[in-house]
């Protein structure tokens, strides 16, 4: 069956789920996209077959599942556009700009029959799949500490030119929330439930209500802790680029460079040694049974096969939580703010 999809919002994130769309071989058509900005719409019309549309209201109903790729504030109103035409909806995160409009999203779609995803890609990456298997054997032993470093040149600026990301009343806050809400979400998937944190936030470039530099302090369930620092710089030569170094009992384990694709090296006691990159990450991963799904052609068969697709708006809702935990804990000077 081929499923129409459709695009409100054709900028950076937009472009690439259509480009993630077409390389997963998914049977769809591009019916209708939607941007404020015409010449950005018109450019993805032309690369996509879509047809431009002249309001939300026509991709909607146009379309069997919308793509929802506007900037943070426009989410809500938009998803719930959907679900009201019985529209199945992939939307981007974060869902809102607070813990709120997630909560009431996350309500919505709770227990519907419509099929519902998040971006949160990081739990498709390989690199990251990779390391949650490795800390997940037990062999590895249990999680001890964790040191997760998220690094982007603020994004108002260079390749992502999103001057949206510096107005709070569309991005909702800074560095957390925009960025490292994948981070708060893939830091719990790998190491295990978050039961409290303890944070520090600070704002370099001055821009109202969005935070440039965040440092964190988690202590997860299972006894283990860890530090978490997302940053937003100036240095506009330097990528967005993360590390994640995770010591078990038994084993140390860490990724680095590219988040997709590594590489992810490991040390385990009596003296296993291993690096993989690449196209080697992706054979290891193979090798091991893991799946590597494209997240945009997983959404398109779960739309056409009526089944359930992940990550879904409750599990985004979850990483709201930890980011509101955060914030709260920054406002209140660091004090130890419980996360459930």
């Amino acid at each position: 069956m081929t499923t129409r999809v459709g695009f409100c919002g054709a900028g950076l994130i937009g472009t690439f789920h259509s480009k993630m769309l077409r390389a997963s071989g998914a049977d769809v058509v591009w019916s209708g996209v939607y941007d404020p900005d015409t010449a950005r719409r018109d450019a993805f019309a032309s690369a996509t077959g879509a047809t431009a549309c002249p309001s939300e209201e026509e991709v909607v109903d146009g379309c069997d599942a919308l793509y929802v790729c506007t900037w943070t504030s426009e989410h809500r109103r938009l998803v719930e556009m959907a679900v009201a035409a019985r529209r199945h909806v992939f939307c981007e995160k974060p869902l809102s700009t607070d813990l709120a409009g997630a909560t009431a999203m996350a309500d919505l779609l709770r227990g519907s029959d419509l099929v519902h995803q998040v971006g949160l890609i990081l739990r498709r990456s390989p690199a990251f799949l990779l390391l949650k298997d490795l800390v997940a054997d037990p062999a590895s032993g249990r999680v001890m500490s964790v040191v997760f470093r998220d690094d982007q040149y603020i994004p108002v600026q260079g390749m992502y030119a999103s001057a949206w990301r510096g107005d709070k009343e569309k991005a909702g806050s800074g560095t957390l929330l925009e960025h490292s809400i994948h981070d708060l979400d893939i830091l719990e998937h790998i190491c295990g439930p978050v039961a409290s944190v303890s944070a520090r936030s600070a704002n370099f470039h001055g821009i109202d209500g969005i935070e440039d530099s965040v440092a964190t302090t988690v202590a997860f369930e299972r006894g283990g802790v860890g530090t978490m620092t997302s940053v937003w710089h100036d240095i506009l030569e330097r990528p967005s680029l993360r590390r994640v170094e995770v010591f078990c009992e038994r084993a140390w384990i860490v990724l680095e460079e590219d988040d997709w694709f590594g590489p992810v090296s490991w040390t385990r006691l009596g003296g296993e040694q291993r690096a993989v990159r690449g196209s080697d990450l992706v054979a290891e991963c193979e090798a091991r049974g893991i799946a590597m799904p494209n997240p945009d052609g997983d959404f398109i068969r779960c739309v056409a096969e009526g089944r359930p697709a992940w990550p879904d708006f409750d599990v985004a809702l979850r990483a709201h939580r930890l980011a509101d935990a955060v914030y709260r804990s920054a406002a209140a000077g660091g004090d130890a703010v419980a996360t459930v």
